[in-house]
């Protein structure tokens, strides 16, 4: 079968498939990993497939209606998300128009809501629930046959006359070594050059060593509409296998991004992967996802096997608040982490978000402080974006604070995050507004652009992403001289 994978077209550079997507102010744009990763299932079982990223590409819907009638697409798969799922369902109609291909909806948004979008069109034939590599996979199989029959493929939700039927959940994938390397896809059907981690070397490349997150933070996307909460890992020898096929095969690619909910999870894992890294002598700088709760003997190794920077979701200083999100971190552990941190020489890109439940001006104020006192290198500070399928999303409408049900209100005109949780005391603009106060309060202290301007001198190789990220981050700090304004109270 001719099947056509699609991140189909938004904005330029907009990441569909990031955990809150939208696009970055820092210029981050993220590989279509989960389209990636079935692209490689499918093409392994000899169907002929075509990856299409169009933020990445900045194509057009109807340049991408002309690729699917040039391919001729028996099946197209078409990556949703919450803010997009309008216009995602109207480029899957186009492309049924003029093809007549079976269009599949994939992603945390319609796993979370399959009826519901289902019924947004009747063109739509399907949905596919969670992880849905091998849903692909079994859907083309029945598919290919004289008088399919959609009741066998499991995981999808799809409609049948008048109808829409829910098939029993496809299985989580236990063993993960059995799947391609994303990589080997990157290479074949993408330019890796296009995706750029404003906390990252460039160029990079993504990939996971695992699924499923088993700590349970109220507003996280993923572990609660894809891949579950238990850690399903790869093992190490098949992920170091992978580095070694990175670096034989991109050969300016200057680091390895885990994109895993939290890599250290298991930090035996981590320290027998760190050993793996330096027994095999591979020297190519790597970065992960992480909890702030690694100690200094773990953290120690890792920088020892290359590891340059691990991405940290802080969320908030007030403890209640981290309570509340079942973050299952105290704060005195968030300031014991950054300094083994520094202390091992890792770099910290640090995550805070602004609105999370019991969030006022004070504790604001109090997480903009803790970020200024922990330095990390970098940091990001989100509204809060609550999304269908998590207890964050049930949380705020229960409690009436969400302003819109229209998805598309997720996002601002340019395409990036507008949180459409509001409460009483502290409405959505403020909670944006207080977003750019922060960022500003930042980035623009004098000793944080001194530190900056001395490490792009003395680490040449940290001077491309500083100035990559920079050069589209300045321009959106202006905002935060209407964020002083709107918030009178100041800091």
């Amino acid at each position: 079968m001719r099947i056509l994978m699609l991140n189909p077209p938004f904005l330029p550079k907009f990441s569909r498939s990031s955990r809150s997507p939208a696009v970055s102010k820092g210029g981050t744009l993220y590989y279509p990993i989960w389209l990636a990763y079935t692209t490689g299932v499918v093409e392994r079982e000899g169907h002929k497939v075509k990856l299409v990223d169009s933020p990445a590409e900045n194509l057009t819907v109807a340049e991408v209606v002309k690729i699917a009638k040039k391919f001729r697409a028996g099946l197209v798969v078409i990556d949703a998300s919450t803010p997009t799922i309008n216009v995602d369902v109207k480029i899957a109609e186009e492309i049924k128009k003029e093809t007549n291909a079976f269009t599949l909806l994939v992603g945390p948004h319609v796993s979370a809501l399959p009826k519901e979008t289902l019924k947004l069109s009747k063109k739509l034939d399907a949905v596919a629930r969670h992880e849905y590599d091998y849903i692909v996979r079994d859907l083309a199989e029945e598919l290919e046959k004289r008088k399919p029959n959609l009741a066998k493929v499991r995981g999808i939700t799809y409609r049948k006359g008048n109808r829409i039927l829910h098939n029993k959940d496809m299985p989580l994938i236990e063993n993960l070594d059995e799947l391609p390397f994303v990589s080997e896809v990157y290479l074949k059907h993408l330019n890796y050059k296009n995706y750029f981690y404003a906390a990252n070397l460039w160029p990079e490349v993504t990939i996971l060593s695992g699924r499923g997150c088993p700590y349970r933070c109220t507003f996280c996307v993923w572990p609660q509409t894809m891949t579950g909460h238990n850690y399903r890992k790869r093992s190490i020898e098949n992920i170091a296998d992978e580095f070694e096929f990175i670096i034989q095969n991109f050969k300016d690619v200057k680091e390895i991004f885990i994109e895993d909910d939290t890599f250290t999870a298991d930090r035996e894992r981590v320290r027998r992967f760190s050993r793996e890294l330096v027994k095999r002598k591979i020297k190519i700088s790597w970065s992960a996802n992480s909890r702030a709760d690694v100690d200094y003997k773990t953290l120690k190794e890792m920088k020892k096997a290359n590891c340059r920077l691990l991405c940290v979701g802080f969320e908030s200083a007030n403890q209640k608040i981290l309570n509340n999100i079942r973050k299952g971190i105290t704060v005195e552990q968030i300031k014991k982490f950054m300094r083994a941190a520094k202390k091992a020489g890792i770099l910290v890109h640090g995550c805070f978000m602004i609105g999370n439940q019991g969030e006022t001006i004070d504790t604001i104020k109090e997480t903009i402080k803790l970020a200024k006192e922990l330095e990390p290198d970098t940091v990001q500070f989100f509204p809060i974006m609550v999304y269908p399928g998590t207890e964050a999303y049930e949380f705020f409408r229960r409690k009436g604070y969400l302003i819109t049900n229209n998805f598309a209100e997720w996002l601002d005109s340019e395409g990036m995050h507008r949180t459409i949780v509001s409460r009483p005391w502290l409405s959505n603009e403020e909670l944006v507004a207080w977003c750019d106060i922060a960022r500003r309060e930042f980035y623009l202290r004098p000793k944080y652009i001194a530190k900056k301007l001395l490490q792009a001198v003395t680490k040449p190789s940290e001077a491309i992403r500083i100035f990559k990220a920079a050069k589209t981050f300045l321009k959106h700090l202006n905002r935060a001289g209407y964020g002083y304004k709107y918030c009178s109270s100041g800091i």
